[in-house]
């Protein structure tokens, strides 16, 4: 059955998306790469802590132990010996504790991991305990630990759930390829999500630019029990986004500064529930992703799956290499990635694209002052003022900037996509996000001290 959603957000812009070169390639394996670089980062929370393990390491084996509750596990991609650990630079800038893993080319798993017991007959907290051993996070960017959103506080209870796949970022089809080609793992960890939280009301929610997805997926999960259905979304940027995909679905809205689960809904992408299914049926972690790899430079544009520790490099490699025209690399999609100034950038859990623009595509300019046209108001999908935060930042007023709601941007960059005058927004609200926490931590800190 298909749904079509009756709520819409507000904001948002419609850049070209770009996706014709990628939407219809099959999903091809990346063979083994030289070298494996598996960061002990690779998601919100806490990193997690370097195992110390022999020379050797198995397909699967535990190589970082979760250091927190919101933390996550890592394991290792392929069997090989391990050279070393390194600290290596991420694509947002950050470094991390990386394990360094040269493949022995047996791809050997580690022989402790096998088929847990039939899920279906399995508890709940077993279930979660298996998602949490298998080290999943969210793979739509965020990347927040899953068994944290899987045990939500008694009084949060959780009635609706929400499957992401609209996938609005131009050139990314790694989740429409999952929908396409691995529909029945998507379902079977629905039922599994299900089970765990005793969900009655499910969503699927894709957009409408997607037709062959929306019919695949509403046929088969036709044979999901209680309210099920696909949720037909407008093809709009940023649709894929937490906040205005709820609103879309169910016309519920998350507070400012609140969770999903303060108005009883769970989100979580396609990529983490096909890998959710994957833990509990197999019992193997997550080891690997789909990640697009598009673009005009990019020669042989294709949806890779590739194993985490794999560098861009290496994906751009298999895809042809690019042309000399290409001027910028970016990682993740063109609204919400980072540019790259090296591609030896560890592939991780939650990279799900590597774009290369030509110098066509690229423009350089600089910024001038505010004309006050208002464009940027209008395309916030969160209700921000973001001309009049841009000053506040600029001038250094975190204060007011927080008073007028800068920690409620999500970074989309709908404002600066509309902004004639090309100002930074982007750039200005993280940092002003950045000095907002910073003072909150010393504020605490100090607190804590007297």
């Amino acid at each position: 059955m298909t749904v079509r959603t009756t709520h819409r957000i507000v904001g948002g812009v419609h850049p070209d998306y770009r996706k014709d070169s990628i939407s219809d390639r099959e999903i091809e394996t990346l063979p083994l790469p030289a070298l494996l670089t598996v960061p002990m980062q690779q998601h919100l929370g806490a990193a997690a802590t370097v195992v110390d393990n022999e020379k050797k390491v198995l397909r699967g084996q535990l190589i970082g132990s979760a250091s927190g509750y919101v933390s996550a596990a890592v394991h290792a991609p392929t069997s090989g010996t391990v050279k070393g650990i390194t600290e290596r630079l991420l694509a947002n800038g950050q470094t991390a504790q990386a394990m360094v893993i040269e493949p022995d080319g047996e791809d050997q798993f580690d022989p402790s991991i096998g088929p847990p017991p039939d899920w279906s007959t399995q508890d709940a907290q077993s279930l979660v305990t298996l998602v949490h051993d298998a080290g999943i996070v969210g793979m739509g960017g965020a990347g927040f630990p899953t068994h944290v959103k899987l045990s939500p506080p008694p009084n949060k209870p959780i009635d609706v759930l929400i499957i992401n796949g609209a996938e609005c970022e131009p050139y990314l089809a790694a989740d429409y390829r999952l929908m396409i080609e691995h529909p029945d793992a998507i379902c079977k960890g629905i039922q599994v999500v299900q089970k765990i939280l005793n969900i009655g009301t499910i969503r699927l929610a894709i957009e409408d630019n997607k037709p062959d997805a929306i019919a695949l997926m509403s046929n088969l999960l036709s044979s999901v029990s209680g309210d099920v259905a696909v949720s037909v979304l407008e093809t709009k940027y940023p649709h894929g986004g937490e906040k205005q995909q709820i609103l879309s679905v169910t016309g519920r809205e998350v507070p400012s500064g609140g969770l999903p689960s303060d108005i009883g809904v769970l989100l979580q992408n396609v990529g983490t529930i096909a890998a959710i299914w994957q833990a509990v049926s197999t019992g193997e972690p997550l080891t690997e992703r789909i990640v697009s790899v598009s673009g005009t430079p990019i020669r042989e544009p294709k949806n890779v799956r590739a194993r985490i520790g794999s560098s861009c490099a290496d994906l751009i490699a298999f895809c042809g290499g690019m042309d000399d025209e290409a001027a910028k690399v970016i990682c993740g999609g063109p609204m919400m990635g980072v540019a790259l100034h090296t591609l030896d950038v560890p592939v991780c859990k939650t990279t799900s694209g590597v774009i290369a623009l030509s110098k066509d595509e690229v423009s350089v300019f600089s910024s001038s002052p505010c004309i006050a046209c208002g464009r940027c108001v209008a395309a916030c999908p969160m209700r921000l003022m973001p001309d009049e935060l841009s000053r506040f930042l600029e001038n250094e007023d975190y204060l007011l900037a927080e008073q007028y709601g800068v920690m409620d941007c999500m970074e989309c960059g709908s404002c600066a996509f509309e902004c004639p005058a090309h100002r930074p927004l982007v750039q200005h609200m993280r940092r002003g996000k950045a000095e907002v926490v910073a003072k909150r931590r010393a504020a605490k800190k100090g607190a804590d001290g007297k």
